[in-house]
Parts: C-alpha cells; structure tokens; sequence
C-alpha cells in the first residue's frame, strides 16, 4: 500500500507542476500580446510630422500661434477652377486679376520652397507655381515694413509658399492659392494663418505634391 500512495503522490505532483507550467506559459502569452496589442494602437495613433496627408513639410502657423478658425475666409474671392486653363505655354498670357489665381502658364514653375523674392516676379511662372499647390503672398509699397517681414519670416519656413512684390494690384497685402485669393489687413490678420492652413497644398491643388524646387529661381 505504501507504494502504491508514494506512486500516487508522485502522479499528483507531476500533474501540478505540469498544471502551473501551462498556467505561467498562459500568462506569458497573454502579457507578450497585451504588449504587442498596445505598441500597434500606439503606433495606429502617431501623427505625420508634416500633419494631413503630408503636405512636405508644409506649416499652416508659426510656433506658439492658435489654430486657425474653421469655417469660411472672409472676404475670400473663388473662381471657377473648371474655368481655369492648365495649358503650358510660351507666349505672354494676359490675365483677368491680379495677381492672377491660375489659367495656362509657363512650362517652368517659381521655386516655392518658402523662397521670398526682393523682386517680382513673372505671372506665369508663379501660377505654375500655384498649380503645384503654393500659396503666393505679394504686397505693393502700401503695406508697412513691418507687416511685411512677418510675411517672409512665415513664407521662409513655409515649403509650398512664396513671396514676392507685387505693384499694381489692389490691396496692400494679398494672398493667392490656386483659384483662390483674399486681401488681408496685415501679417497678423487671422486670415493669414486660415489661408495658408487650408491652401498650402490644399484640395484646390491640381497637382498635390509635384516640385517646389528645381523651376526658375528670381535671379
């Protein structure tokens, strides 16, 4: 009988070993997939450094500025974009607005990686320019040197923008996108921040994400 119970009591310790190693590799499993579960919804939640769809490094603000208000942009013109011509061409293009919004245009597009032109610069090379979905601000001798240093400090580190005077058209202080345009009051007018948030490489652009370097450089 003594052997008989020693048997039996190895049975019963084998079989609760046996029972706490299937246990402890259960636990193991199970922690190893509540890690791995967690790094994925971590990483499913990490932002595009360049935020959206990737607009290259594109910024809307300038750090420590507020996020720019939904909705509509005051007094921002739109024109038909089905309207808007996008033949390349050579000879001079006359256009309705200035500065103009789109139309046919240069084969050659304006450098618009956050370049500030001194100069102006020609129509149909920024339209291009445009079509690639920079924003173009331009300012004639009415706007205050003040407002337009801001303007080139954000143009400078905005890729997909540019900048340049402009003499003749209307307000002091405009920004263009493709099909898209508005007179703002100065460099620190919201509007400056909604524009550039919604255009630079925005959903008017034709052609999202085609060079901003590599056309024609001002000098």
């Amino acid at each position: 009988m003594r052997n008989a119970d020693r048997a039996r009591d190895r049975r019963v310790r084998v079989l609760a070993v046996s029972v706490g190693a299937v246990l402890a590799a259960g636990l193991v499993a199970f922690g190893s997939y509540a890690l791995i579960d967690r790094a994925d919804d971590t990483s499913d939640r990490v932002e595009s450094p360049m935020g959206g769809d990737g607009k290259n490094g594109a910024a809307s603000s300038t750090p420590g500025e507020e996020s720019p208000a939904p909705g509509p942009i005051a007094g921002e013109k739109s024109w038909d974009e089905k309207k808007l011509t996008r033949n390349h061409v050579t000879d001079p293009v006359t256009y309705p607005m200035k500065p103009p919004v789109g139309g046919d245009h240069s084969p050659v597009w304006m450098n618009c990686d956050g370049e500030v032109y001194k100069k102006a610069i020609p129509d149909m090379n920024a339209v291009h320019a445009l079509e690639h979905g920079s924003v173009w601000v331009t300012y004639n001798d009415k706007a205050p040197d003040a407002d337009v240093a801001k303007l080139a400090e954000r143009v400078s580190s905005t890729p997909y923008s540019l900048m340049s005077p402009y003499p003749d058209q209307a307000g002091a202080i405009m920004l263009t996108a493709w099909g898209k345009q508005v007179t703002v009051d100065g460099a620190d007018d919201p509007r400056v921040a909604q524009f550039f948030s919604r255009y630079v490489q925005g959903p008017q652009t034709p052609e999202r994400g085609a060079a901003c370097t590599g056309g024609l450089d001002g000098s």
